[in-house]
């Protein structure tokens, strides 16, 4: 899957300050990833609060993204859930023709066994009519799905075709690139170790603060993909503190705070998430400034 090689970004979705879903806003982030050289975009993940949104709002930011998106990049949408029935009966009702593949999260709160994800996962790869990218994100889930299951799963089923890989362990990842069949992607979750991961053999990142410095935080992944390691760690230590920052309260509440200061959207999030603090914002304001 060449589509989805070096930096795709899981999009936020933009609130006003009534805290509806703000389109204009969205329209202006889309472009602005176009136009920083992100390589895919990922909509309805984590980031985008998809938690709190309704199923209408769901089709909005879909329908937003789209358009804005005109076709000029791959495009991935967040179908996942703890409910394996009704995950598949989405994958079979939703028209999934627009996009290059789905990210689907491991089951969060249920704590299945490496048994229960595997079949988790195969019921998913035989409903879905489009590639799959399997995400592993223990820190939200409650469970890690181990290498030696998503080995098994890589093997078992073509359509399994990456895996976004969020556990924040190098070790675990360079199992998974070491492990998983030839042309199974290795896509780090995890923007901190992201340039690590790729250096090891990993496909790219799908990423938090390439969405708010998409032309600095690409650069690095496309230097670190050619080996070019001194270049892309001048870029990857520019933006570690503010990497740490986004994350500092909370995500996408950080990465709100960026937009805002760039002067894209509102720094408003749905509870129970809330807005990071004046100190906070006041760094990260400081940051943006002097990168741009």
């Amino acid at each position: 899957m060449q589509s989805l090689t070096g930096t795709g970004v899981a999009l936020i979705t933009p609130f006003k300050k009534d805290f509806s879903v703000d389109v204009e806003a969205l329209e202006r982030i889309v472009s602005y990833q176009i136009d920083g050289g992100i390589d895919y975009l990922v909509v309805l993940g984590t980031t985008a609060e998809a938690a709190t949104l309704t199923k209408e709002e769901k089709e909005l930011v879909i329908k937003t993204v789209l358009k804005a998106n005109g076709g000029k990049l791959p495009v991935v949408l967040g179908v996942g859930g703890n409910n394996t029935a009704e995950v598949v009966e989405e994958l079979k009702t939703r028209d999934l023709s627009a996009f290059a593949a789905i990210l689907s999260v491991s089951p969060y709160y249920n704590k299945p066994t490496q048994e229960g994800i595997y079949q988790h996962f195969k019921a998913i790869s035989q409903a879905s009519p489009v590639p799959v990218i399997l995400y592993n994100v223990p820190g939200r889930t409650a469970s890690n799905m181990l290498p030696a299951t998503v080995i098994r799963l890589a093997n078992d089923f073509a359509n399994i075709v990456a895996i976004k890989e969020a556990a924040g362990d190098i070790v675990q990842a360079m199992k998974l690139i070491q492990g998983v069949p030839e042309g199974f992607l290795v896509i780090s979750g995890d923007d901190m170790i992201t340039l690590p991961m790729v250096l090891a053999g990993g496909a790219g990142v799908i990423s938090v603060i390439g969405e708010g410095f998409p032309r600095e935080f690409s650069d690095m992944v496309r230097l670190g993909l050619e080996k070019k390691t001194d270049e892309a760690y001048k870029l990857h230590y520019l933006l570690a503190d503010a990497i740490d920052m986004i994350f500092e309260q909370g995500n996408p509440a950080g990465i709100k705070s960026v937009f805002k200061h760039l002067g894209l959207c509102e720094d408003v999030v749905r509870l129970p998430l809330v807005s990071v603090n004046e100190d906070l914002a006041g760094r990260l304001g400081d940051f943006v400034k002097k990168i741009r």
